[in-house]
């Protein structure tokens, strides 16, 4: 065991991790000690906003993996990117700030996970948040994470997209992340004064200097120590030197959907058929481990744009050389946004409890390698069916820690998820071709207008869905035997080891991850800590009621006006 004592240690400095770090050191007493693969986050890449296309794509800041044939995708490999730099995938994703649905919480705790449901969440979204239009019952003012709406919707075509939904007989909600998440409204992100607000920014660099963290990158952690069925420690390797550290008092896994029940998987912990297999020595047998795999599809329906208000007028070198300019000097103008400044969250079809699929809509039509689609100006609309019954597993290989595990996510398996891009498809259709696009919509160039039968709908996602990129539920909370943790993140059946990122949600929610994730860091860290959690407010969620009793009465969404 190393020299250096620590009372905890942290496996990966990322969306949950750095939460962690910041929290439990609050207690000059307790000493942690924070595992990073990767190094660090100041690329002007990863903070400039309009460079998210970047780091994701980039071998030094994201670990490329990409899945095994996707038998309902046409065997297609999905890349599958997550962070590896401090900041983990808040430092290398879109930096959409979604919660989820109050329903989505609630659901976790039908699914085990006692003192998860949206009321007692609701207390550490807030506390993570510093909204930039002020706190209300709702949204937080002095929180770490600053949050905003880019450039406050400046381009046309933002507005035009919420005119539509509503023409369509949407609801609108000005805040999504408040009293009502369904409708159309603007969108908000995770960015401070025209910064990236990744959890290294927000949680991390203001406390780097305590005396009671050290931050350790470049370091791969090849497996959790176990004293029977005791975590004592860890075992990692930097700088080609394999080293085992002790933790007096617990080990916490932070390292993500994918590394979290890789880890435990080469730590001796899993199911004992994966682990024989992969020539794993079985230490503790918990079959819900890699399981439970889970993720969000989209694809974008794309259309060329009658009028020279898109952003594709800007895709070209010398302007993009202009706007990084502006940003450096000035950290505002179009650098300082993701351009996803509206939005939607919709129900596809009547009698659906609350939304499952959500819009993000861009002023602009390209790749996500941030080429341009065509030539000339455009708009697209990335829609996903969110709440997919598809389930998938990370397995791992071999007992080789460097060695990429098994990704299967058996994306569309399930015959509602196919359904559920269907209605994606004519769902979109309808909205788009609102009167308040008129001045706007030009040809359809994908899907294209004559993609109209469930089979041809179905050929054309199968070949264009693309991740989302929220992988998770793989070390699910709950109580019944696939249950990994327990509703206070302890590993089921070893003491001294927890569970705290993405891949403890039970189910995934609507909307995207880096939110939650921060969310159930900040409750996990109480917990940890001993401390009483926060206290629930009792407050309203949901919608109009006119709306509600209309969805109930079995009224198709495009009808209800």
């Amino acid at each position: 065991m190393s020299k250096h004592q620590y009372d905890t240690i942290i496996v990966g400095a990322g969306s949950a991790g750095c939460v962690l770090a910041n929290r439990l050191t609050e207690d000059p007493h307790h000493k942690v000690l924070l595992l990073e693969t990767g190094g660090s986050d100041r690329s002007i890449f990863i903070q400039m906003p309009t460079a998210l296309s970047i780091p994701m794509n980039t071998r030094k800041f994201a670990w490329q993996f990409h899945t095994e044939p996707e038998p309902y995708l046409d065997g297609r490999r999905m890349h599958c990117p997550r962070g590896k730099v401090l900041g983990g995938s808040s430092s290398i994703n879109g930096m959409v700030y979604v919660r989820g649905h109050a329903k989505d919480f609630d659901e976790w705790e039908e699914h085990g996970a006692e003192g998860w449901n949206y009321q007692n969440c609701l207390p550490y979204f807030k506390k993570a948040e510093t909204w930039v239009f002020g706190g209300d019952t709702y949204r937080g003012d002095s929180g770490p994470v600053g949050t905003n709406n880019g450039n406050n919707m400046k381009n046309p075509l933002y507005q035009a997209f919420i005119d539509a939904g509503e023409q369509a007989g949407y609801p609108v909600t000005r805040d999504y992340n408040g009293h009502q998440q369904e409708g159309f409204g603007p969108m908000h992100m995770t960015v401070k004064n025209g910064v990236r607000s990744s959890t290294a920014n927000a949680y991390l660099r203001p406390v780097m200097d305590r005396p009671n963290l050290t931050v350790m990158t470049g370091a791969l952690v090849h497996k959790v120590l176990l004293n029977g069925k005791q975590a004592v420690g860890v075992r990692y390797e930097r700088g080609g030197k394999v080293q085992d550290v002790k933790a007096n008092s617990e080990v916490i896994l932070s390292a993500g959907s994918i590394g979290s029940p890789q880890i435990l998987q080469l730590s001796g912990i899993g199911n004992r058929e994966v682990l024989e297999k992969a020539g794993i020595e079985v230490k503790h047998e918990l079959p819900g481990v890699g399981a439970n795999l889970q993720d969000h599809l989209e694809f974008y329906c794309q259309f060329r744009c009658k009028q020279p208000t898109s952003l594709n007028g800007k895709l070209n070198l010398w302007n993009k050389f202009l706007i990084g300019a502006r940003w450096i000097l000035k950290k505002d103008g179009l650098g300082a946004t993701n351009h996803f400044e509206s939005c939607a969250f919709i129900r596809s079809k009547a009698g659906v409890e609350w939304p499952d699929l959500q819009y993000h809509f861009l002023p602009a039509a390209m790749r996500y390698d941030g080429k341009e689609a065509f030539d000339g100006h455009g708009f697209q609309v990335h829609v996903g069916h969110n709440k997919p019954k598809s389930r998938g597993h990370v397995y791992v290989r071999s007992a080789d820690p460097k060695a990429a595990p098994e990704i299967l996510f058996n994306y569309l398996e399930h015959e509602d998820d196919r359904e559920g891009f269907r209605d994606c498809v004519r769902l979109t259709r309808e909205i788009i071709h609102q009167p308040a696009m008129d001045d706007y919509r030009g040809e359809e160039i994908q899907p294209g207008a004559d993609v109209t039968t469930d089979e041809a709908i179905d050929a054309f996602v199968r070949q264009a869905v693309e991740s989302a990129y929220h992988p998770s539920c793989t070390c699910a909370m709950g109580t019944d035997e696939q249950a990994v943790i327990d509703p206070e993140t302890r590993v089921r059946g070893i003491g001294g080891l927890r569970v705290v990122d993405s891949s403890v949600f039970p189910t995934i929610p609507n909307g995207n991850l880096n939110a939650p994730t921060i969310m159930v860091a900040e409750r996990a860290a109480d917990l940890i800590r001993g401390r009483e959690p926060e206290a629930p407010p009792d407050v309203p969620v949901g919608m109009d009621e006119h709306w509600r009793e209309r969805q109930r009465a079995g009224e198709p969404a495009r009808a209800i006006r």
